[in-house]
């Protein structure tokens, strides 16, 4: 039976690359079941319907002692659908997912691959350090293995000595979520930020910057708060009305699925993608490939606003996608901004040039391709070259 398992101890329908993932093999003929919980914040966020396609959730538990039942129960949980189910692979993709993971990975009918979306960070308590031995394990024992940016990777392949069957595959957009070439913007000038509502990545000011332009321009931000940011939408909505901008702020909310935000995409006009310059977080010092919304916005034509980061001009800024600005500096980010606004004819030409970029190479049916053949490889054979992936993401 082709099926493939995707366990996942937090709402998957908020990662985009297991959504590309699971519909790229769905659409080469494989059953995919999604095994996950309804997490704090994202919860509202849900796949799309697909014939090949199914998700179970449990329900969402706070912390504390009953929090350590819930992980039990979804362990034995996942342990009864593989009896029941019969998958052929374990697709895991959360550090939670390891340890169930790695006991399924003796079972000899089963194949695993393990994704890694966040690099975790130190191992505090025993439980941590049964995930972080677990993580280890699995990784040594996976058939492949994949993280979304290439200084992970090499992090990853340090800490595990796992090094031939571990892939870099960016969180780049479907093909299918491309959008026509853009025509000329009139009216308002939309910037769009998406994702997690937290500080770092939409600071203040951001809001601030609004005084410094026209009236003309607007922030619109979808997402959901995290459980360390809650309140912060609040926050935003009063820093604006202090400022008495808060007619040009558009706070949409989280979505319920990912081809809504793609639509609001296209009916905006630059996007916003802001990483703190100075971060002791291993995962903020290494977004490039594993941050997704430069991508997103790429896909629909709109040109960048991004942080003034060595690897962040090197990827987005010199090739000419946007522009760059410190996003702790309110006039560094209208300055950034009014640039666009002075010249709207090269703006859009930034956006048409990301676009094709897009189709050309930094979509996820590329870079998913190496891993894609993984599963075509019956069990015991020689795994096809993994230096294609690296090569993908260097052109």
């Amino acid at each position: 039976m082709r099926r493939v398992l995707y366990i996942q101890y937090t709402n998957p329908a908020g990662y985009p690359p297991l959504e590309h993932s699971s519909r790229i093999l769905a659409g080469d003929g494989w059953q995919v079941l999604f095994l996950g919980t309804r997490a704090l914040g994202a919860d509202a966020l849900r796949f799309p319907p697909h014939p090949n396609i199914r998700v179970r959730y449990m329900n969402f538990c706070p912390a504390g002692w009953r929090q350590k039942l819930h992980y039990l129960f979804f362990c034995l949980w996942i342990l009864g659908w593989v009896m029941l189910w019969r998958a052929r692979w374990i697709y895991a993709s959360d550090p939670l997912a390891c340890p169930v993971g790695l006991w399924l990975s003796v079972l000899p009918w089963l194949r695993v691959l393990y994704h890694e979306h966040d690099s975790p960070g130190p191992s505090i308590g025993s439980f941590q350090r049964l995930v972080g031995w677990t993580r280890r394990q699995l990784a040594r024992r996976a058939d492949c293995c994949v993280l979304p940016n290439e200084a992970r990777l090499e992090r990853f392949r340090a800490e595990t000595g796992t090094r031939q069957k571990a892939f870099c595959v960016w969180n780049c957009p479907s093909t299918q979520e491309v959008a026509p070439p853009r025509a000329s913007a009139n009216g308002s000038f939309w910037l769009l930020y998406h994702g997690s509502i937290v500080p770092d990545r939409l600071p203040l000011a951001v809001v601030d910057a609004l005084a410094h332009l026209p009236n003309s321009v607007k922030l619109r931000v979808i997402g959901y708060e995290t459980v360390g940011s809650a309140g912060y939408v609040g926050a935003i909505q009063e820093h604006a009305r202090q400022l008495a901008v808060d007619y040009r702020l558009e706070v949409v909310g989280a979505l319920r699925h990912r081809f809504e935000l793609m639509d609001w995409c296209k009916r905006s006009d630059a996007g916003l993608a802001l990483m703190p310059l100075r971060s002791s977080d291993v995962n903020q010092r290494a977004m490039i490939g594993a941050s997704n919304k430069a991508f997103d916005y790429l896909a629909a034509g709109l040109p960048l606003v991004v942080s003034d980061l060595p690897d962040w001009r090197a990827a987005y800024v010199e090739p000419g996608y946007g522009f760059a600005c410190d996003p702790e500096d309110p006039e560094s980010i209208a300055r950034a901004i009014q640039a666009l606004l002075d010249d709207a004819e090269r703006a859009r030409s930034m956006g048409e040039n990301g676009r094709q970029r897009i189709l050309a190479g930094w979509n996820y049916e590329t870079h998913f391709l190496p891993v894609l053949r993984r599963f075509s490889v019956r069990q015991g054979d020689s795994p096809p070259d993994t230096h294609f992936a690296d090569e993908l993401a260097a052109r």
